[in-house]
């Protein structure tokens, strides 16, 4: 949904928030706590689910991919159902509240799975301390605790002792060749359901409020205030601080004092949003009201009005979710791909059908950076996926003498986003009173280039540390650097251009398509994943080397798609320019930061 000022919204007088309306500070706030809320979450999920249920890597990089592609889709939603009926303070009100229930819901961890490895007629459970990289295995036999490690060929060692080390010199009691094994795995129902219900909880509180709490920020100004984007500049240097704290609060107490804390945290965060939203209702002045307050009491069914029935579209919403979620193996590619062309044949018939001349142009030039983000977000949102596992299990995470938390790592692009999103909006403008500027097909292309340029980055390092050497932190410092510099070239341009190519009656609908294929791109991001998976046992890895050579190979194959992909943008980009028919005439500063960062 984009950024409108609906008729109600009245001009803003107030400068108490540096220059801005009061109601953006709240916002602002909101904001901050549902995406801190969010990303602390998202930062300990994968390995949450391959850690603590002891999901497979292929499962749980396909349930996270599910689940990220559900946050974007439901936004639609969401976003139609307030711009018609609910209002945006309502529905961010109502998606506060469900994502608080879904977070909290994320705490009930219950004791975890137990895994089985079954060899002849014994059946050995596996027993397991700690979180991250800092888990460690055991069994028990002869009444006593004692290591399991893993030789180089996948074999499992028994220790004698329980030797603790992280390079532990106990000598091996006995070995179980990795032929002659096999694994079994017992959940525990209720709790795995609690996981599926509350992360159905977060895509619906999220399809609420995503788009919403936006529309309000816009609803605050006049269309031709001067300080409209700059507004969104503080709205969206909000979202992510949010997302750098997280990493660094929910990510160290999830990993060090159990996940629970780490989710817990989130959801108070969450909580704290919600407080913050209903205090300062009051300083929204009116914006984000209903359309029609008459409208939300009209009767649909029986006693349920107009307004209730909005709010129990949750529950379709959440059971779809749930669904989709805790069965996401079982959704064909296929299914996934005919929706993304039905809906690309959808866009492309509603131009050649209902626009003309250069409205029709602009909009191909709208659709196409629709669907150019995909390579892009697909490779990126690794990063909360298959990246993630890889820098927990073939990461010296040592920094400055400090073992750092895999989550931590999911900060650098929000620290990068900091720093460089200024330097890079200066550049555009300062090349372009040059006349050097690139044009936004051109940077679209750069953007996927970059982000398979930082695959063959971190493959490099791979490379280096041999077989089964773990990777040194520079190459995950850089890795992070390179496809944040991809994003700010991506993210902020196109939907930049995408609000300005769309003719003004289609906007809205062009941009829940962009938001539909952002959802599509971060559920391919879960298929790249799912052909990164390692074989393990209690979350760990049994073959270091294979599984290195495996993520080297899906890295290496992916880099080059997108590579050669962006070399294809820059060559067609002519066209593209051709279509917007705009003279290519740069974003403000305003507009480069405005759309930064974190979504």
């Amino acid at each position: 949904m984009t950024e409108t000022t609906p008729a109600y919204a009245t001009p803003a007088k107030d400068t108490s928030f540096f220059g801005h309306p009061r109601g953006l500070a709240i916002l602002f706030f909101t904001e901050m706590w549902e995406r801190f809320s969010y990303y602390g979450m998202r930062g300990l999920l994968i390995l949450y689910l391959t850690q603590h249920f002891l999901f497979s890597d292929e499962r749980s990089s396909v349930m996270y991919g599910a689940y990220t592609a559900l946050v974007y889709v439901m936004t639609i939603i969401g976003g139609t159902l307030a711009d018609r009926y609910l209002g945006q303070r309502k529905a961010v009100t109502f998606g506060a509240i469900l994502l608080c229930l879904g977070h909290f819901g994320m705490a009930f961890e219950g004791s975890g799975s137990s895994e089985y490895v079954v060899t002849g007629d014994e059946r050995i459970e596996v027993l397991d301390e700690g979180r991250g990289s800092d888990r460690q295995l055991f069994v028990e036999e002869d009444g006593a605790l004692k290591r399991m490690v893993f030789a180089t060929t996948g074999d499992i060692q028994i220790l004698e002792t329980d030797d603790r080390a992280a390079e532990p010199t106990a000598a091996v009691a006995r070995t179980i060749p990795a032929a002659n094994y096999e694994t079994e795995i017992v959940r525990q129902g209720l709790y795995t359901n609690i996981l599926y219900f509350s992360l159905a909880l977060i895509i619906a509180g999220v399809g609420y409020l995503k788009a919403n709490i936006s529309t309000i920020v816009g609803a605050l100004y006049e269309f031709d205030d001067p300080r409209r984007d700059s507004g969104f500049t503080l709205f969206y240097m909000g979202i992510n601080l949010g997302s750098f704290l997280s990493a660094f609060s929910c990510g160290i107490l999830g990993i060090v004092y159990g996940w629970a804390w780490g989710f817990g945290l989130a959801g108070i965060g969450m909580a704290a949003g919600l407080v913050v939203f209903l205090w300062g209702q009051k300083y929204l002045d009116g914006a984000a009201e209903p359309p029609s307050v008459e409208k939300l009491k009209e009767s649909v069914l029986g006693p349920i009005n107009v307004e209730w029935a909005c709010y129990l579209v949750a529950i379709a919403i959440i059971g779809v979710a749930m669904f989709l979620v805790a069965n996401a193996e079982l959704i064909p590619d296929w299914f996934v791909g005919t929706l993304g062309i039905l809906v690309f044949i959808g866009l492309v018939a509603y131009a050649f059908t209902n626009l003309h001349d250069t409205e029709r142009s602009r909009m191909f030039a709208a659709i196409y950076f629709v669907l150019a983000q995909i390579p892009f977000w697909a490779l990126f949102e690794q990063a909360g996926s298959s990246l993630t596992l890889f820098t927990d299990r073939l990461v010296d995470k040592e920094v400055f003498g400090m073992q750092v938390p895999t989550p931590v790592f999911q900060s650098l692009n929000a620290g990068y986003i900091f720093v460089f999103a200024p330097i890079m909006a200066w550049l555009w403008i300062f090349l372009n009173r040059r006349g050097w500027e690139p044009s936004t097909p051109v940077k679209f292309g750069l953007g996927v280039i970059a982000v398979g340029l930082g695959f063959l980055a971190l493959v490099g390092g791979m490379t280096a540390s041999g077989s089964t050497g773990l990777t040194a932190v520079y190459f995950i410092f850089l890795i992070y650097w390179i496809h944040t510099m991809g994003e700010l070239m991506v993210s902020p341009v196109g939907l930049s251009a995408v609000t300005k190519m769309a003719p003004a009656r289609v906007v809205g609908m062009t941009m829940g398509a962009w938001f539909l294929y952002s959802g599509l791109s971060n559920y391919l991001a879960g298929v790249i994943a799912r052909g990164t998976g390692a074989e393990t046992i209690g979350g760990q890895i049994t073959n270091v080397a294979e599984a290195k050579a495996n993520y080297a190979s899906v890295y290496t194959q992916v880099s080059y798609v997108a590579i050669g992909i962006g070399i294809v943008m820059l060559a067609i980009s002519p066209i593209i320019k051709s279509w917007m028919k705009v003279g290519e005439k740069t974003p403000e500063l305003s507009d480069e930061l405005q759309h930064a960062g974190h979504n």
